[in-house]
């Protein structure tokens, strides 16, 4: 027989859920607030940045919406997330402590999870010194030598339908390995591919969302918690071995990757940077914000590029002729250096309209008022949470002509609107921009260089993301025919030949 304790529990977890909520709203009561939209299950619709901006048309760029048992605020203009982000960032640069951040942080608190803190700031300034000094000259030669390598082994498919998301997959991990743990042995990537999979894909299903907007369902059984938790495990097991290998090996004064870079910046107080000391477990978690943030984003980032590319063949053909204009025969040597990209000013152009109408985190990840603030006149309690909405800000017709059509031309010319928020802004832009900026132009550099873009047997991929997504804005699977140019017939690629 079931105890009677048991059977009560689920109304005495609803009961004070719902207490919880009132008295929240009972202590808002006398602020200015954005406009509530009515309704609790605002997270199942589709397409959700697009409804989001949708909601724009009758309450205006803010406005607040229940997600669970939390009111949010939700960000849908460039005016918005730049007030908050950019010149109130000290008021919006906190994160809620929601259980899955808690779960997935919990060898210490990383860089896009963790609160904001003095302790925080120094984590990550230690990240980014190691991306960007400790680095710095050998970071484009990886970039470059891996992509090269990619490229010979899509020759050696050439004209055979291509699943080009996991090729881009497995060629932002190699770099991630390659300046990480300054190792692209071929086990070692696909070992780490396989763990970030596994994990983004469990920690995407709805089941560990609701948890995360009702908390008190963490008292019943939820097989996804088991499994982001064995995940966890997994992922911890391959970086702590990682970890293992270098400091054994590691020469003070020198370092050969970011690893050992981190290494050697950590465990001794930091005057002005607050309490406690970065240790060793800032380091995992640094280590698994890049392979977390900087595989799959760019990896879908460059196929959404392709996917574009396939419908405007036009817009290739330029592409491939700025490339031969600047670099001439394709069999030459000739390279553009990432700091002279504005030679390739329509390549720049494309990028910057594919972050656009495609920013892979398109809801960017959820800030926290750390203190009672505004944003656009609106009373902004301590502890609410803040949804920018980047792709809902990206297609504001107040802002960007016809911006739901691709036209990399927008950003070209006198009056060009550069300003694309896909990486976020403020104190909680992403660590990792340079990073992915750089790859997205020497991978499509080699890449139209040395291939026409073909759909196999006419087949274009879809432009319309998956309707529902976790995280990042996923594509539905598609395939594309790699021509090397040198083996092309005259006229081959044209748009009469799509």
């Amino acid at each position: 027989m079931v105890p009677v304790g048991l059977l009560l529990l689920p109304l005495l977890l609803a009961l004070l859920a719902g207490a919880r909520l009132l008295w929240g709203q009972w202590k808002l009561r006398s602020l200015h607030l954005p406009p509530l939209v009515p309704g609790f299950l605002h997270l199942l619709q589709p397409n959700l940045p697009i409804y989001l901006l949708g909601l724009t048309q009758k309450l205006g760029p803010i406005y607040r919406l229940r997600l669970g048992l939390q009111d949010v605020v939700v960000l849908n203009s460039k005016r918005t997330i730049e007030e908050a982000m950019v010149r109130k960032w000290v008021d919006f640069a906190g994160r809620p402590q929601i259980p899955s951040y808690k779960l997935v942080s919990q060898h210490c608190e990383d860089i896009s999870l963790g609160d904001y803190s003095l302790l925080w700031k120094a984590h990550k300034k230690l990240t980014r010194s190691a991306l960007l000094l400790g680095i710095r000259n050998s970071m484009e030669p990886w970039v470059e030598q891996l992509t090269q390598e990619f490229c010979e082994r899509m020759r050696a498919q050439a004209g055979a339908p291509v699943t080009i998301q996991k090729e881009f997959s497995f060629l932002t991990c190699s770099i991630i390995c390659y300046l990480t743990f300054g190792d692209k042995e071929e086990t070692l990537v696909h070992a780490i591919h396989d763990c970030v999979q596994d994990l983004m894909k469990t920690w995407d299903h709805w089941s560990l969302q609701m948890l995360d907007m009702v908390p008190f369902l963490r008292f019943f059984p939820n097989p996804s918690l088991w499994r982001l938790k064995q995940a966890l495990e997994n992922r911890d097991h391959i970086v702590e071995k990682q970890l293992r290998r270098h400091k054994e090996s590691m020469v003070a004064g020198q370092w050969r990757d970011m690893v050992d870079y981190m290494l050697q910046g950590v465990g001794r107080p930091r005057e002005g940077e607050g309490p406690g000391q970065l240790l060793e477990g800032h380091v995992h978690m640094s280590v698994v914000d890049l392979f977390i943030g900087g595989t799959e984003t760019t990896a879908i980032t460059l196929s959404w590029a392709v996917a574009f590319l396939l419908h405007h063949p036009e817009i290739q053909q330029r592409l491939q002729e700025e490339l031969d204009r600047e670099l001439g025969p394709r069999a030459s040597g000739a390279r553009v250096p990432f700091k002279d990209r504005a030679r390739l000013p329509l390549l720049n152009a494309t990028i910057a309209e594919v972050l656009r109408l495609r920013p892979v985190v398109p809801l960017a990840l959820p800030h926290r008022a750390t203190r009672r603030s505004s944003i656009f006149g609106y009373d902004i309690p301590e502890g609410m949470v803040v949804i920018p909405n980047l792709q809902g800000a990206h297609l504001d017709e107040t802002v960007w002509e016809q911006p739901h059509e691709f036209r990399p031309d927008r950003f070209l010319g006198p009056g060009a609107n550069p300003c694309v928020l896909a990486f976020g802004c403020g104190a909680r832009v992403c660590l990792g921009e340079p990073l992915a900026r750089l790859e997205l132009f020497v991978v499509l550099v080699h890449l139209l260089r040395a291939f026409t873009l073909l759909p196999p047997a006419g087949a274009l991929p879809s432009l319309q993301p998956y309707p529902y997504c976790g995280l990042n804005l996923k594509m539905q699977p598609f395939q594309v025919r790699l021509q090397p140019r040198e083996a092309e017939a005259p006229g081959l690629g044209s748009a009469s030949d799509q």
